[in-house]
């Protein structure tokens, strides 16, 4: 009977694709990543001459969600989106999408057991798989390993702790002799994904009900010792005067401090080590890259999957929506993650990829692009580590940043920060369960 379910999708697969169709695939993807995907594009379409898929660069991820509600509204919704990864709550709950889960039972060509585990723990909601892994990150510190030398560090034992990373920074930071800094020890982007990857580092949840993956999650439960230990870190890193803050979510301005030397580590995601490792040679620097640092060592945690999937969005004729899965499919294909990985940093979703590089020896001449990897596949398998589930993801992102730019000013405590943005989220989380239950 399988046999026959797969043989009768296939061939009505190959009568509906005898004709050209097009396909609409809108991305976030910025910067050199849009030449790479246009390549990514022209593979495939040489590949299946008889579909033709329109790639556009719709925004920034929080741009590219917004586009897609007034597109869904007028009845011009693209074939495929991508969407970041804090958004699965709310594309499940919005009623407008396939699925990939229904394409996968029909079609035993693509197997989910060469994703990686940790990816398919993010994705996969009530055990079923809602959208197609494409580019995934988690957050590491990055570090300059002249700068360490320079300072009498070993530029092979970046800090792994908390206090670790204090007294890091303040062998770091330098002064002019009017005594402006001009060297930071760390810098970051003020972003809330930061905060949350530390949580789960440290074993801890934003959350109740694991993280909202056993239960829709009702109420906020980051105001908790591992929540406060990170506010007190960041409050003292800002009182000494060893951080250079950017405005909030200034991902460029981070990545600029760090690239020029004027800080000398930086929280950043996975997705740079292309851009930062060649930035830095440039200005005649080595970069360095090392896990998370956690409360103490004891601590045995792991970060959560970043980056964004690939969404297909109901309401376009079957031959349309087939089409726009052989592309999804393709994209994740082990010689298309691998072209993705070296051209970015986002690390392959797919083991038989990291497989291939590893016996190619494209980790053994380049770490840099291991680290993420490693920190991944090390890291505990629970709750706190799959991410957290939410519907109002961004406007938790948005409260976390407004009570840490808070206590930055002085306004708040790191205790009451924390304890506001806590019962700001969680009246956000029951206003949205109200809505959609």
């Amino acid at each position: 009977m399988k046999r026959l379910v797969m043989f009768v999708f296939m061939v009505s697969l190959l009568s509906v694709l005898s004709f050209p169709v097009t396909i609409e695939f809108w991305h976030a993807m910025s910067g050199d990543r849009i030449a790479l995907i246009e390549d990514i594009v022209s593979d495939f379409e040489e590949a299946y001459p008889d579909i033709n898929v329109n790639a556009q660069y719709s925004g920034s991820y929080p741009e590219t969600l917004n586009k897609l509600i007034a597109a869904v509204q007028s009845g011009n919704a693209p074939h495929i989106v991508q969407i970041y990864e804090i958004g699965t709550r709310l594309m499940i709950d919005s009623g407008v999408i396939v699925p990939v889960q229904d394409l996968l039972d029909q079609d035993d060509s693509y197997d989910v057991g060469v994703l990686l585990e940790p990816i398919l723990n993010y994705y996969k909601v009530d055990g079923k798989l809602y959208s197609m892994p494409f580019n995934s990150s988690t957050a590491l510190l990055y570090y300059n390993k002249t700068l360490f030398e320079e300072a009498g560090l070993d530029p092979n034992r970046p800090p792994q702790t908390y206090e670790e990373l204090l007294e890091y920074s303040r062998i770091l930071t330098k002064k002019d002799s009017s005594g402006t800094t001009v060297q930071y020890g760390l810098t970051w982007p003020t972003h809330s994904w930061i905060i949350e990857q530390l949580m789960a580092a440290a074993d801890a949840p934003l959350v109740n009900n694991d993280n909202g993956r056993t239960a829709r999650a009702t109420e906020a439960v980051f105001d908790s010792e591992s929540g406060l230990k990170i506010f007190e870190l960041f409050d003292q890193l800002n009182k000494e005067g060893l951080i250079l803050n950017t405005t909030r979510e200034d991902w460029d301005a981070a990545g600029q401090n760090f690239v020029s030397g004027r800080a000398a580590m930086n929280f950043f995601s996975t997705s740079d080590v292309k851009i930062f490792q060649e930035g830095l040679e440039s200005n005649g620097y080595e970069l360095g890259t090392a896990f998370l640092p956690v409360p103490d060592i004891s601590v045995s945690g792991g970060p959560v999957i970043g980056g964004a999937s690939l969404w297909l969005i109901d309401g376009h004729p079957d031959e349309e929506t087939k089409a726009a899965w052989e592309f999804l499919k393709f994209v994740n294909r082990e010689d298309q993650q691998i072209r993705w990985h070296q051209g970015t940093g986002y690390f392959p979703v797919r083991k038989d990829a990291i497989q291939r590089l590893h016996y190619e020896e494209f980790y053994a001449e380049n770490p840099n692009y291991f680290t993420s990897l490693l920190q991944l596949l090390l890291a505990k398998r629970d709750f706190n580590s799959a991410g957290a589930v939410i519907g109002v993801f961004p406007e938790t992102r948005e409260t976390i940043e407004i009570a840490y730019e808070r206590m930055v000013d002085g306004q708040m405590t790191p205790e009451e920060a924390l304890s506001w943005a806590e019962s700001q989220v969680t009246e956000l989380i029951q206003e949205y369960n109200e809505f959609y239950q």
